[in-house]
């Protein structure tokens, strides 16, 4: 039984974490992983809710799905330059986790990769996304900046469900829809601009948005159909062309 390691280092000959492969090691607390590693394989490390320091190194491309998911215990998670994919679930309710870095590199966040992440503060998208997946960013409370490059075309279903410390949202002007519940219960949320190129606004987007003053739309008047999309009665909605 692995349930009682406190450390491991994962050797050279090694090229694949496989599946599950320390999943429920309550006790790990330390993995250093050497740079021949190509590959952390799905819930490799879920529910080792005592790790809190993991060094991916530069040989990695995908981390799998559910790979860190309620690892409580990590606050700190530096993603090299070599990661092409971030799984579905990924850090999935990482409670702890404060600081997570996201290299140019990555193509693809999986949905819920960051859900209930309830101690990130500042998130910087890389522009090498073009979908912000659904429930990605859900219940991360203490959200308060993110940055949303140019490159995404698509705000998933629940994105920020409840992500109520956001305060700012600049939405890039190549995103083309905004799924359903996107910045539900945002409550901290004062404005938004919606650029030309949205095409889609979901069901209840801004439902419980109860600071939100104004949503700012750079489009022609009703070109866009469901307005208020959820938001109180008292939001104002400018169409500015």
């Amino acid at each position: 039984s692995f349930s009682n390691i406190i450390s491991i280092i994962i050797p050279s000959s090694v090229k694949s974490i496989g599946i599950s492969a320390f999943s429920h090691c309550s006790s790990l607390k330390d993995v250093i992983i050497s740079d021949s590693v190509e590959t952390i394989g799905a819930s490799a490390f879920d529910f080792c809710s005592g790790l809190t320091n993991i060094t991916i190194p530069d040989s990695v491309e995908t981390i799998g799905n559910s790979a860190f998911r309620q690892c409580t215990s990590l606050t700190d998670v530096i993603i090299p330059e070599s990661v092409k994919n971030i799984g579905d679930y990924a850090f999935d309710n990482c409670s702890g986790l404060a600081n997570i870095t996201i290299p140019n590199s990555v193509e693809n966040i999986g949905n819920y990769a960051f859900r209930y992440c309830k101690s990130l503060t500042d998130v910087i998208i890389p522009n090498s996304v073009k979908t912000i997946g659904n429930h990605i960013f859900e219940q991360c409370t203490s959200l308060k900046n993110i940055t949303i490059p140019d490159s995404v075309e698509t705000i998933g279903n629940h994105a920020f469900y409840n992500c109520n410390s956001l305060t700012d949202v600049i939405i890039p002007e190549n995103v083309k829809s905004i799924g359903d519940y996107a910045f539900y219960s945002c409550s901290a949320l004062t404005d938004i601009t919606i650029p030309n190129s949205v095409e889609t606004i979901g069901y209840y987007a801004f439902r419980g948005c109860s600071s939100l003053t104004d949503i700012i739309i750079q489009k022609p008047e009703n070109s866009i159909s469901g307005a208020s999309w959820g938001a109180a009665y008292t939001v104002k909605i400018i169409w500015t062309e």
